[in-house]
C-alpha cells in the first residue's frame, strides 16, 4: 500500500471518528444527562404543610405540591432515587449542614442571613403579601389600613420582621400607630385566627395565595400588592461542588426542555417562573 493511500484511509478514519463523538456528544446534550453528584440517592428535607409548594393528600397521605414534582423531575434528570425527609422547619437547616439530608426542597426563602450555612438554587420568585378574609375587604382599601392593627404570619419566617420593617416605614414615619405582629404557629394557623377574628389580616407567600382561594372557595382578598421581592431556593451545602454543579445544571435542563414550565402551569405558579437557575440571588 502507498503512503498517499494510508494517508487518505486515516484521515478517513479522524473524520469518521470525529463525527461519531460529535454524534454522541449531541445526543447526550439532548438526553439532558446532568453531572454525577456522586451518589444513587438524593435525601431531601421537607416539611409538608404549605400548599402548593408541598402538602400531603388527606385521601392518601401522599406528599404532592410544586416542590414534590419539581424534586422527581431533578432526581430523574440526576439518574437518581429521590428519598424524601420529613422535619420541623426549625431543623432543616442544621440537618442539611451535619450532612442528615442533601438538600432542602420545600419552599424555603432565600435570605442572605440563611447562606452563611448553605447555598440556595433559587428557582421561583415570590414575597411577603398581606391578605384578609373576604368579608373584611372594605376595611383595607389600600395598604396603610394596616397601621395599628394585628397582623399574623408564621413565626418560623422571616415574615414577622419583614411586616415590623414595613410598619416602621409606612406607619410609624408617618406618625401612624404600628402594626401590631402577632407570631403565628405556621400559615395555616394564621388563616384559622383570621378566620376566627383573632388578627386583623395576615402574610403569606403571595404566590400560595390563589392556591389557597381555590380550595377555600375566594375567602381571601390580598392587601395590596406583595411588599417585597424574594426567591425561593433549593438549600445546598456549601462544601459539596459535586451537588451544587449537577442540581444547576438539572434545573436548567428542566427549563429548557419545558418540564419545569409544565410542572408550574399544574401548581398555578407560571407568573413565578425564573428564566434561568440562580445562585444566591435573594436580596
Amino acid at each position: 500500500m502507498n503512503v498517499s493511500l494510508r494517508l487518505t484511509r486515516l484521515a478517513a478514519l479522524v473524520t469518521g471518528t470525529v463525527a461519531l463523538t460529535l454524534s454522541l456528544s449531541v445526543s447526550l446534550a439532548h438526553a439532558g444527562t446532568a453531572p454525577s453528584i456522586g451518589k444513587s440517592t438524593l435525601v431531601a428535607a421537607i416539611v409538608p404543610n404549605y400548599p402548593p409548594f408541598e402538602y400531603k393528600d388527606p385521601a392518601t397521605d401522599k406528599l404532592m405540591g410544586f416542590d414534590v414534582d419539581l424534586g422527581e423531575a431533578i432526581a430523574a434528570k440526576l439518574g437518581v432515587k429521590l428519598q424524601w425527609e420529613e422535619t420541623g422547619f426549625d431543623q432543616m437547616m442544621s440537618a442539611l449542614t451535619t450532612n442528615r439530608v442533601d438538600v432542602i426542597l420545600s419552599g424555603m426563602t432565600d435570605l442572605p442571613s440563611r447562606r452563611e450555612a448553605v447555598n440556595f438554587l433559587d428557582y421561583v420568585t415570590g414575597g411577603p403579601q398581606f391578605y384578609t378574609v373576604k368579608a373584611r375587604a372594605g376595611e383595607f382599601a389600600s395598604m396603610d389600613a394596616l397601621c395599628g392593627k394585628t397582623v399574623g404570619a408564621s413565626r418560623r419566617t422571616s415574615w414577622p420582621d419583614d411586616i415590623a420593617n414595613w410598619s416602621n416605614e409606612h406607619c410609624v414615619k408617618a406618625g401612624k400607630k404600628p402594626v401590631n405582629v402577632s407570631g403565628t404557629n405556621g400559615s395555616a394557623d394564621a388563616r384559622v385566627q383570621l378566620r376566627q377574628g383573632r388578627i386583623d389580616a395576615a402574610v403569606q407567600g403571595g404566590e400560595t395565595l390563589p392556591y389557597q382561594n381555590s380550595v377555600e372557595e375566594n375567602a381571601y382578598v390580598p392587601v395590596g400588592k406583595p411588599f417585597l421581592s424574594q426567591y425561593n431556593g433549593i438549600g445546598m451545602a456549601k462544601g459539596n461542588t459535586a451537588l451544587n454543579a449537577g442540581l444547576t445544571a438539572a434545573l436548567n435542563q428542566l427549563i429548557a426542555d419545558g418540564t419545569y414550565q409544565k410542572i408550574l402551569v399544574k401548581w398555578g405558579l407560571q407568573e413565578h417562573a425564573v428564566q434561568k437557575a440562580l445562585i444566591d440571588a435573594g436580596n
